[in-house]
């Protein structure tokens, strides 16, 4: 499976458009890194705790997104994107989408 953010894969063309797909899950903030967070506001730093978390939504949001190609029949996912959206308090969704296609 070719996941992309271009609108073509050079050397490829696109044999059929199948349509959206997308993928997202829903994340919360651990307590500790709440509070690891919250030191690191004082002392200024990268938010290791945070960055780890938003890397394993991500991938989560991928592989659905992946899954969701694959039932339609796709091998590749182009122009892929991503957005975040709070939905509650201490809790974010990260959403990947992007065009399912049959490449040749």
């Amino acid at each position: 499976m070719i996941i992309s953010n271009m609108e073509i894969i050079p050397g490829k063309r696109i044999q059929e458009h199948l349509g959206l797909v997308q993928g997202s899950t829903v994340r919360t903030k651990h307590l500790g890194r709440d509070l690891m967070a919250g030191i690191k506001n004082i002392f200024g730093g990268e938010l290791l705790g945070y960055t780890e978390l938003l890397q394993e939504a991500r991938e989560e949001a991928v592989n659905r997104m992946k899954q969701q190609a694959e039932s339609v029949g796709a091998n590749a996912v182009l122009n892929v994107r991503f957005s975040t959206s709070s939905v509650t308090q201490g809790a974010a969704e990260l959403f990947a989408y992007g065009t399912a296609v049959i490449l040749e």
